[in-house]
């Protein structure tokens, strides 16, 4: 049964994608919605059905292919490091498409969205859904490679949603940035077969020293372009031409952590991360971080700068991977469970900063004063989504940040305690320039802008409360998954 359920969060969300493009446009939001809705529901029973033991079975092969190659080519496996991207993948697409509802619509002063294109928009979302979903449970990486440039041409065509010249720009610089990084992971999955007849995950382990070296650098790379670290980070902040809908969904569950998920895939995989890409990968990871905190100070645009905090957030995923690939367990079980805790926390700042956009008409800060007394529900959660993000207790990213930073401090030497401090400081300096932002844009007298501002309709007010409660809920669910990687 568990087989059937796997197949079906992914098929399910394909299924209504296909079905969307030709309904009427007063019928596609509602199917929308019960798709999201039964898609989220398959996916955490899996979740449930399956821990603590990994689940996977095999499919299908390609016959061509000589000896065992051939053999369970296409499957599927759920394990603990699978369940944490899929449980956000399943339950962040469902608010996002709840959300989607009254936000992508004729009432957004933001960008108003007509009903003819509700279909285009619908079907690029739930086929994302899928994408991600199949990203969360493929058994190799030839399968991870299929649904990962899946992810790439879903993305692609939701950034370019509004078909304007900043969008169609935006969304042209992601795909060809991102799937650049693809190439590289095809050339990774090419060397891996040659080297050993396998395209499965442990394969990594059976290479030669020196194949495995360049083989991490490959898929380094790429998963540097897809999660938009220095020196790909560019086209994630432009990339917020996209409906701030799935600006959450593509910084909180998807694309950007496809690319995060592939490394500490092949890190898990057989813990054969060789020790200098290791140290590539977290330094890389700490500059990464330092430069998107420089870039804080300089936006205007509030999508901008929540864009900035994914890309170095993402970065305290791939240091705490390159902490297991230096030995951490404890580092790399904490950069795993911050993709669950960030993808809350990230999930409700940006649909605070989509709910002031749809009343004001506006993201700028400069232009936004005294929103706190007319939007007096998304006040209170965009805070809570700053205490989250940043890792005030008892909030999402405290706990995630905690065990990164007591991985980092496993170390001996000056190693641990300078990383300690990075971390720490970057903590202390964001957390002080999001409240000084929240500030800026909820207290004072109400700007010009704000006049119109009310906090949103039923169904984003309902989001944000929800994600409220998930930054609670996020560690509880994600530690005791993360608990088990290693044993």
């Amino acid at each position: 049964m568990l087989t059937a359920v796997l197949v079906l969060t992914v098929v399910l969300p394909a299924v209504g994608a296909l079905a969307v493009s030709g309904l009427r446009p007063r019928a596609v939001r509602a199917t929308a919605v019960l798709v999201a809705t039964a898609t989220a529901i398959l996916g955490v029973w899996t979740v449930t059905l399956a821990y603590p033991a990994a689940h996977r079975v095999a499919l299908g092969g390609l016959p061509w292919l000589s000896g065992a190659a051939g053999q369970g080519v296409f499957g599927l496996l759920l394990d603990p490091l699978g369940s944490v991207l899929l449980l956000i993948v399943v339950v962040i697409g469902l608010l996002t498409v709840l959300y989607s509802t009254a936000s992508v619509g004729e009432a957004n002063r933001d960008h108003p969205v007509g009903p003819e294109d509700q279909r285009r928009y619908y079907f690029w979302l739930l086929a994302f859904v899928a994408s991600m979903a199949g990203v969360a449970i493929a058994p190799n990486f030839l399968q991870l490679l299929v649904f990962w440039e899946l992810t790439t041409l879903c993305s692609w065509a939701l950034i370019s949603f509004y078909r304007n010249d900043q969008s169609l720009r935006a969304g042209m610089k992601a795909l060809v940035m991102t799937h650049a990084g693809g190439v590289f992971f095809l050339v990774a999955v090419f060397v891996l077969f040659v080297r050993t007849g396998s395209f499965e995950f442990s394969a990594l382990a059976s290479l030669s020293e020196g194949a495995r070296v360049w083989v991490f650098a490959f898929l380094m790379l790429a998963s540097w372009a897809k999660a938009a670290q220095v020196p790909f980070h560019t086209w994630l902040p432009d990339a917020m031409a996209a409906p701030t809908p799935i600006s959450a969904y593509l910084h909180a569950a998807a694309m950007v952590k496809a690319g995060v998920y592939l490394m500490a895939r092949s890190v898990s995989a057989g813990w054969a991360m060789p020790p200098e890409v290791a140290y590539v990968c977290g330094a890389l990871a700490l500059v990464t971080i330092l430069v998107a905190l420089s870039f804080y100070f300089v936006q205007d645009d509030l999508k901008r700068l929540l864009a900035y905090s994914t890309i170095a957030h993402l970065g305290y995923v791939l240091l705490g991977v390159a902490l297991g690939g230096l030995g951490s367990m404890e580092g790399f079980r904490g950069g795993v469970l911050h993709i669950i805790c960030h993808g809350a926390s990230k999930a409700l700042l940006f649909f605070c900063a989509g709910a002031v956009a749809y009343a004001t008409g506006t993201r700028s800060i400069a232009a936004l004063r005294g929103l706190g007394r007319r939007m007096p529900l998304t006040a209170t959660a965009f805070f809570v989504g700053v205490l989250a993000v940043t890792g005030i207790p008892p909030f999402a990213c405290f706990w995630s940040k905690f065990m990164l930073f007591a991985g980092a401090l496993q170390f001996g030497g000056a190693i641990g305690p300078i990383l300690l401090v990075v971390l720490l400081g970057e903590t202390l300096v964001a957390f002080s320039w999001m409240l000084y932002v929240g500030q800026q844009v909820f207290f004072g007298a109400p700007s010009p802008a704000a006049a119109a501002g009310a906090d949103p309709p039923l169904a984003m007010r309902a989001t944000l409360v929800l994600l409220m409660a998930a930054t609670l809920v996020a560690p509880a669910a994600g530690l005791p998954l993360v608990g088990l990687i290693g044993r």
